[in-house]
């Protein structure tokens, strides 16, 4: 996959329950291929995300759940990144591919995140993705039937306001739901 880089390691947000449980066995597919792949190590771990969630749902705009999802994901990746000695963070996005990778809810997303977020992919359409997964056999593992997040709100925003973010923070208390996330990480392969 490359010939110089980084080491990286994985990080799976475990969504349950609101998942159906099979994202972590895809995931772990998804490791070993990668792992094939690149000839790296890349070991997996995995952290709650599940109770996070429900204090977002029950604390945020509702319009806002995928973006605050986004938010304190990378927040607890940074701080699981830093307790490693990581100088980054890498993420799939592809700009507008769904409602949190509008640039606009990037920006928000990021909002006093301070740590290099890598988005290779960024500028790549589904279909030019579809073909770089084919290519390191991903592609098939990525389709495997599973229910992603079952807290989609019908009507996404779009053009999330960082101040709003901030506001969200203090009242879902995000420092606690990473501190406890970050606690929780496990390898899992």
């Amino acid at each position: 996959m490359t010939e110089v880089g980084a080491e990286m390691i994985l990080l799976h947000m475990d969504n349950s329950p609101y998942e159906d449980g099979r994202s972590l066995d895809n995931v772990k597919l998804l490791a070993e291929q990668l792992r094939k792949a690149t000839g790296q190590e890349m070991p997996l771990y995995s952290a709650k995300h599940g109770p996070t969630q429900t204090r977002i749902s029950e604390t945020c705009d509702g319009r806002y759940q995928c973006v605050m999802c986004k938010h304190t994901m990378q927040r607890t990746a940074r701080e699981f990144c830093k307790s490693l000695g990581c100088v980054g963070m890498v993420m799939g996005d592809s700009l507008g591919q769904v409602a949190s990778q509008t640039l606009r809810n990037i920006r928000a997303e990021n909002t006093g995140l301070d740590f290099p977020v890598l988005r290779p992919l960024i500028g790549y359409d589904k279909l030019e993705i579809e073909e770089i997964a084919k290519n390191i056999g991903t592609y098939e593992i990525s389709i495997l039937p599973a229910v992603g997040c079952t807290l989609v709100p019908r009507g996404p925003v779009t053009d999330a306001e960082p101040y709003k973010v901030i506001e969200f923070d203090e009242l879902a208390g995000t420092d606690e739901l990473v501190e406890s996330s970050v606690g929780s990480v496990v390898r899992v392969s």
